[in-house]
This record gives C-alpha cells, structure tokens and sequence, in this order.
C-alpha cells in the first residue's frame, strides 16, 4: 500500500509542476486564405508571441482545385532541439502564396506545425477551408487534425492510431470510455497480461474452502482496481514527464526484483512455507473479522498494483495514443480516463476468473494441492520471463529447460492418473526441446531447434541507426525507396513477436524486400535513444515508421503495436501505394 500511495501521490503533484498553460493549436496558430487575384491564394498564418512554426512543415493538398509550387518566404534559421537540426522558423507571421487553377470553390487542406517557446511542440496540424473565388475570406471547415495532413488513400482506410486520437481529441468522455474499454479488452489476450491470471489465481485458491463465487469475484475486482489505479497513475506520470514508461521499468534491478517476488510466491504455493501476517498482527485483528478481512483485501489491491508493473512495459496503440495526449495536452482527465477505462477492460478476464471460482476451482482435497502446484509452476514461469531481457539468452532457455523437465518429472512419477501422465509428458518434451536446443546452440526459446534448418533467409535484415543523424544520413541514400523504420527493444515482447511470426512470412517478405529497412534498437533507454522516441512522439517500442520516396514520413501511417502477417501486409499494400 505504501508503494501505491506513493506512485498516486506523485501523478497528483505531477500536473502542478507541469504548470506552464498552452494555447489551443488553433489559437495559437490561427489560419486564414481568401483569393488575392484569380490565380494566386495567399495563406496567412498569425503566430501567438512566445510561439512559432517550422518552415518545412507546411504542406497544401485540394481534390477540387490545381495547387501548384507553393512561395513559402525565408524563415529564421535556428537550431531545433526537437529535430536536432537547423531549421527554418517564423514568428507573428507567415503568408504563403500559392498558384492555383481553380473554376469554382474549392477545399484546402493546409497542414503546418508549431512549438511553444516553453517547450511543447504541437502535432502536425490540419485545417480545412474552404475558400471562395470572389477574394472574400475562405471558411473554416473542421478542427485541427492532431495526425496531420492525412493522404486521401489513408483517410479512407483510417489506421487504428487515427481513430485513437481522433478520439482523444474530441475531449469526450462518452465516447472515450467506452472505446478504450473495449481496446482494453482486445489486450487482454496479449502475453503482457496473460502473466497476471496466475498471480490472481493463486490468490483465490489460497482462500482454499472459504472461496465462493461472490467472495472470489470480491477478490478479483479489488486485484484488478489495484492494477488500474496504479497503471493510470503510472502513464499519466510517464505522459506528463515525457519519458517512456516502458524502459523505466526495464532497469535489471527492478526486474530482479519483481521476478524474486513470484519466486517467493510460486514457494508458498509449494507450500515451502506458509504465506500468512505475522502472529502478533494476527492475534490483533483476531477479535474483528471485518478486520481480518479488510486486511485480506488491502494485501490482493497491493498484488493488484504489483501486477501494474509488470503490464508496463507494454507499449500498445491506445497506451501510445493516450500518453502522446497526454503529454501534448496536459489534459490529465481525459487521458487518465482513457488509461483507467482501458485497464479495466484488461481486467474482464481476472473478474471472470474470479466469478468462476465456486465452480471451476475445486475447493479443498487433494486437487486442490495439484492446482496450487500448477499455478506455482505458472509463476515461476512470470519469474523467468521478467528476468528475460538481463539474463543470456542460455541461461533464459536453460530456466525454461529446468522448469519443463522438473515438473513433467514430478507428474510422471508421483501423481497417478492418465491426465497428469500425459501432462507430463508433455512439459518433459518441452524442457527436453529446450535442453537440446541449448547444447546445439540454439539460442531461441521460441524455435529451440530453428537453427538446425536451413532458413537463414526466413530471418529479415535490418540496418541499424542509432542517431538522428544516422536516419538522416540513411534516408538520403534511399535510391527513391520507400523506407521503413523499426523502434525495437530486447524487452519489448510485441517486437519478438513481430520478428518471429510476421515479418518472416512470404507476403510480408515480399513487400519488405522492396523497401529500405532501418531499425533503432532502443533497449539500453541512453541519450540517443531517448531523442530518437522524442523525435517520432513514441513512449517505447513497438512501433513502425514508414517514409515515403522522397524521405518524408508518410501521415497516418505509423504501425503501434503487434500486427499479425495479414494486416501488416494490408498496411504495407497502403504505404507502397505511396
């Protein structure tokens, strides 16, 4: 409890250090257009003091209307810490004129990006207007656009960021709520939350008899209430700090820490010793069950929030979406909203376990000893995985080896019945897989026998760039490719994910071999990857940027999260047509 007081504490303090207030996009960068004669359209961007927009930011696209070589003037040339480069920028005022052939009104789309002085930089933002030939001013006709000036193809099939901040955009909590409960429920099946359904399971079945349906269901809402409430705080700190959740939870310390933790747990479920309050503390709250019980409860909400920390690390597309709105915006209440409402929605499968508990559970006897091992078996597992990213990739394949042979050995031979022998069997098969993988050099706990097979060209090669100035230097020598941009990390189980399972399949392959693929290790967090994640607007891997032939990145068509062969390739069908 004291760790969870300490992590809300410091979220509700966070806001007021972050105390700079920001213009609206629209009121700090207020757009106009009118015809000046009846070929040329002037632009006009007024700029709020203590703002300013980059030069090579502004874009014009109309479907109605010919638009030709926009004029942009000359700009100040400053050194920008955003892009880690010189760059053109304007102060108060910018008036672009743009040739145009045009036989009635006509929409246009006019994308451009700012920054505030003070240090937040805005989204690249679209305005829509529409804009009449008789030279009186064009008409407003949408809100700013936070993904920019969309390309039409990409509008059509919008991704699922594009709707993620679309949503948080709107500022409706109506909508929101709703939308990343749902979101939250998708994520719920993914191996970053799986790890938790042993956690709450050995919680109810340490309840023995005494556990019901309505007493388990007790049990899991206050777990889950613990992982959401922490998991909210948590991301509203990391968006308002600007740094990414994932790789702060990822020091060796901590996973040490955290894996010793479901070590000492799995052992109670050994029953190496019993997990219970100390006695005098016990003989204290004796006297009042509903003492006895709150004390019970309160220990399952700190499990709950432990589990928060475990969840981190897993940078998907409305955890992305949120933290940037966050971190943009300073809007906490809708970004917290979003968070809690999408924790909750992870959390449907631990209330159904714990509404299951009379029935799929059994209550005492000796399957009861079989189950409590089986779920300690499980948490040793969590154990192994969280130490993953610090330990050899051996060792890791050694552990699971140990773990699979060890109890496919212990039901062989001392638990009767044909279900526990064939069980065995099977976890012997696995740990005997894993051991010969490792003593003919395999490496990878996935495939342990991959490398026996000829299929060196299943693996994708990447070019590895570690500085802005790398990608930069990269891009330019993309021969007129499209080009694709990997954020990847030892911890980030989405990106194995995506190595092992999408990227090696033949219509992803074939897509991949005609593009350029470049991809940023981000595993030790340093300097240089932190500017690389700040420069895309990223909190953790995954996630894919795709740039078009001429180097530019192509709006709106960014990849969060793991996506299997079928829709990455109907992604990278949409990015080619570009």
């Amino acid at each position: 409890m004291l760790l969870c007081t300490v992590l809300l504490f410091v979220a509700s303090i966070l806001p007021t250090r972050a105390a700079p207030q920001f213009l609206e996009p629209d009121k700090a960068f207020v757009v106009s257009a009118r015809m000046t004669d009846a070929s040329t359209l002037e632009v006009r961007y007024q700029i709020a003091d203590g703002y300013y927009m980059y030069r090579q930011a502004f874009g014009f696209l109309s479907e109605e209307a010919v638009l030709n070589t926009p004029a942009i003037p000359d700009g100040k040339v400053k050194f920008d810490e955003t892009f880690q480069k010189e760059v053109e920028t304007y102060r108060e005022e910018v008036r672009i004129h743009i040739p145009v052939q045009a036989d009635q009104p006509f929409v246009l789309a006019s994308t451009s990006q700012g920054c505030s002085d003070q240090g937040l930089c805005y989204p690249p933002m679209t305005a829509l207007l529409r804009v009449p030939l008789d030279g009186s001013a064009a008409v407003r006709m949408a809100e700013n656009a936070i993904a920019g000036l969309t390309p039409p193809k990409l509008a059509e099939n919008e991704t699922e960021m594009g709707r993620i901040e679309r949503s948080l955009q709107s500022g409706r909590l109506l909508m929101i709520a709703p939308l990343f409960f749902l979101l939250g429920l998708g994520l719920a099946f993914t191996p970053c939350v799986l790890p938790m359904l042993p956690i709450l399971s050995s919680i109810i079945v340490g309840e023995g008899a005494q556990v019901s349906r309505k007493r388990g269901f007790l049990l899991a809402m206050v777990y889950s209430l613990g992982m959401a409430i922490v998991y909210t705080a948590l991301g509203t700190a990391a968006g308002l700090i600007g740094e990414g959740l994932a790789a702060t939870l990822q020091k060796p310390w901590v996973l040490t820490a955290f894996a010793l933790l479901m070590v000492g747990l799995a052992l109670a479920m050994f029953d190496v010793y019993q997990l219970q309050m100390p006695a005098a503390i016990q003989s204290r709250l004796s006297g009042t069950s509903g003492r006895q019980t709150a004390g019970k409860l309160s220990g399952v909400f700190a499990m709950g929030a432990l589990s928060a920390l475990i969840v981190g690390p897993c940078v998907a597309a409305p955890l992305a979406g949120a933290l940037v709105y966050i971190s943009q915006t300073r809007d906490v209440v809708v970004g917290a909203s979003a968070l809690f409402s999408m924790a909750m929605g992870m959390s449907v499968p631990l209330l159904l376990l714990g509404l299951s508990a009379g029935t799929l559970l059994p209550r005492a006897g000796g399957w009861m000893d079989d189950v409590k091992r089986f779920f300690g078996v499980l948490m040793l597992g969590v154990a192994l995985w969280m130490v993953s990213p610090v330990v050899p990739d051996a060792a890791f394949m050694l552990g699971w080896a140990a773990l699979g042979i060890g109890y496919g050995a212990y039901l062989l031979w001392a638990r009767a019945g044909w279900i526990a022998k064939a069980c065995g069997l099977f976890f012997l098969a696995c740990g005997l897989f894993q051991l010969a993988g490792v003593a003919t050099g395999g490496r990878d706990v996935l495939a342990p026998l991959g490398h026996l097979r000829d299929e060196a060209h299943d693996n994708v090669r990447f070019e590895r760039v570690k500085t802005l100035d790398d990608l930069e230097k990269a891009l330019a020598r993309s021969n007129g490719k499209h080009v694709m941009l990997d954020f990847y990390a030892d911890w980030c189980v989405s990106c194995i994910e995506m190595e092992k399972f999408t990227f090696t399949q033949p219509q992803v392959r074939a897509h991949l071999d005609q593009m350029v693929l470049l991809q940023v290790d981000v595993t030790k967090n340093d300097a240089d990857d932190k500017a690389m994640l700040r420069r895309f607007n990223l909190f953790g891997p995954p996630g894919i940027i795709f740039f078009d032939k001429a180097g530019n990145e192509i709006k709106g068509g960014r990849v969060i999260g793991f996506q299997n062969a079928t829709k990455f390739t109907e992604s990278l069908e949409l990015i080619r047509s570009f």
